[in-house]
């Protein structure tokens, strides 16, 4: 069983910056890849960024490229999503989720590819 706990998240004017954190327990962290999605109120989960379990490899949305970076450090069971230039079309739950079964580089963009999720931080980006 793998827990993933999301903190970071909270209101932002546009422009801001904010990191969130997912630390993650009960397995061997640096065998997971992971990713982060998200979901706005009406509408459909959708992808975000991902990771594989070498950290080589990434993915990001069209939407939050150039502005979004994410990296992990195995060393505390942590990854992080470090998002710039903040729009309120980034509004959103966003989840962090790991993935058990990707080879060593590979990344998922895909949800149902995830094993395990996380509750999900709030972001808010006012305009």
């Amino acid at each position: 069983q793998v827990q993933l706990v999301e903190s970071g998240g909270g209101l932002v004017q546009a422009g801001d910056s904010l990191r969130l954190s997912c630390a993650a327990s009960g397995r061997t962290f640096k065998n997971y890849a992971m990713g982060w999605f998200r979901q706005a109120p009406g509408k459909e989960r959708e992808f975000v960024t991902a990771i594989s379990r070498n950290g080589g490899s990434t993915s990001y949305a069209d939407s939050v490229k150039g502005r979004f970076t994410f990296s992990r450090d195995d060393e505390k069971n942590t990854v992080y999503l470090q998002m710039n230039s903040l729009k309120p079309e980034d509004t959103a739950v966003y989840y962090c989720a790991a993935d058990l079964r990707l080879t060593y580089d590979s990344v998922s963009l895909y949800a149902d590819s995830y094993d395990y999720w996380g509750q999900g931080t709030q972001v808010t980006v006012s305009s």
